[in-house]
């Protein structure tokens, strides 16, 4: 994001200190370490303010997905945006089934994965991997946000905005 946004700013958060090592030393092969930041930092426990938040495949995997939105709407700007990227899910267990051709191995690896993970944290909501976008809705809405849209997919993600 630094090397295709000059003039952007980046601050990258994981609770997982040899993955914020990995991501100083690889902004710094790219020579963009000046326009970089990289903290270890929970997902509820992050500083700052930002005009974008984004959350990679991981919201699925968090035991308090509703809190790690809450957080997130604390922590941007008024106008600010959340994109949000998990996998591909249609709404409804039996329409993602017939409709989704990854769905029956979406399921079984967030059922060996992600829902254990979710589970085994603070809360425990157990999201899971298809959860879906009204689903995701829900989240988002129970966090405080008015404003939630899907702005793209592909075959293995939902890509999704929300706003104050």
């Amino acid at each position: 994001m630094a090397g295709a946004y000059p003039n952007a700013r980046i601050w990258g958060f994981d609770y997982h200190e040899p993955s914020i090592r990995v991501a100083r030393e690889r902004a710094a092969e790219a020579g963009v370490s000046e326009r970089t930041t990289f903290e270890v930092a929970t997902a509820k426990g992050y500083p700052g303010s930002f005009d974008l938040i984004c959350f990679f495949d991981c919201l699925h995997d968090m035991g308090d997905p509703v809190g790690t939105a809450r957080h997130a709407l604390e922590h941007l700007e008024p106008d600010g945006t959340v994109l949000l990227v998990e996998p591909f899910a249609i709404d409804g267990r039996e329409a993602n089934i017939a409709g989704n051709p990854l769905a029956a191995l979406m399921y079984t690896s967030s059922s060996m994965v992600c829902t254990p993970n979710s589970l085994s944290q603070e809360v425990g909501l157990g999201l899971g991997a298809q959860a879906g976008e009204a689903r995701l809705r829900e989240v988002f809405r129970d966090a405080g946000f008015t404003r939630f849209r899907r702005a793209a997919e592909t075959t293995m993600n939902l890509i999704l905005e929300a706003r104050p």
